[in-house]
């Protein structure tokens, strides 16, 4: 077996792509998939974090535009994140795979408290380690969240899962002629607002040469071909590795 590219990677999970084929909430068969692909993962001796979105069950932000208040939203949307990561831990847990919930706010009779030092000697023993609840904080994303738990762990990529092939130079959906980019600058991608991921996130991943990946989370394989070293979806990195 080859060594892997990437000997420890946080995979960020939208909450979105939990729902599957179902209009809200935890597809079951969807976790089933991503526990497959995980311990397909873990075969190559990589470390896996995951940072979970809740957008499948609550969003703050369209919250706050329906007139609730943000923080109360963005604290019920990181609550979502929690139900989330729960149901991946199961779903692992049932699959062989032993992962721990580490939240970013004190909810500790479902959930331990992020500890960095505690994360990566779980990391370390082969543990999966899925990151709830954002940084615990209003008014930054999941993204964000995923961003700044990379660059504490100290993982060697950011593996941003979506539902489309990469980035684009415009809406795939709406363009036809759109064109996917195989790699692109966190420059490039801030200055032509390419909503990889929010501008704060995309910044904190320069800053700490953090590469990201954006690709489809529905290809079956796609994780551990990416880690084997294929180059699949969109590469963002620094501009003279471009």
């Amino acid at each position: 077996m080859s060594k892997p590219r990437f000997s420890r990677i946080l995979l960020k999970l939208s909450g979105e792509a939990l729902i599957g084929k179902r209009s809200f909430g935890i597809d079951s068969d969807m976790l089933d998939f991503i526990a497959g692909e995980i311990a397909s993962v873990r075969e190559l001796g990589t470390e896996l974090a995951i940072v979970t979105g809740g957008g499948n069950i609550y969003r703050g932000l369209a919250a706050a535009e329906r007139g609730v208040d943000r923080v109360t939203g963005d604290n019920m949307g990181m609550l979502a994140t929690v139900i989330n990561a729960m149901a991946l831990q199961d779903c692992l847990e049932h699959h062989g795979i032993p992962a721990s919930v580490m939240t970013a706010f004190k909810i500790e009779t479902v959930a331990e408290p992020f500890i960095r030092r505690r994360a990566i000697r779980q990391l370390e023993k082969g543990r999966v380690i899925i990151l709830a609840a954002g940084t615990g904080n209003p008014y930054f994303t999941t993204d964000t969240a995923a961003a700044l738990r990379a660059a504490e762990i100290e993982a060697g990529v950011l593996l941003k899962a979506t539902k489309v092939d990469g980035v684009y130079d415009s809406d795939p959906v709406t363009n036809p002629a759109a064109v996917r980019f195989t790699s692109i600058s966190y420059d490039e991608v801030l200055s032509k607002n390419l909503k990889v991921m929010d501008s704060t996130a995309t910044a904190l991943c320069m800053d700490n040469d953090i590469p990201i990946i954006v690709f489809d989370l529905h290809g079956k394989g796609n994780i551990r071909r990416l880690i084997e070293g294929e180059e699949i979806g969109t590469m963002v990195q620094a501009k003279e590795q471009v």
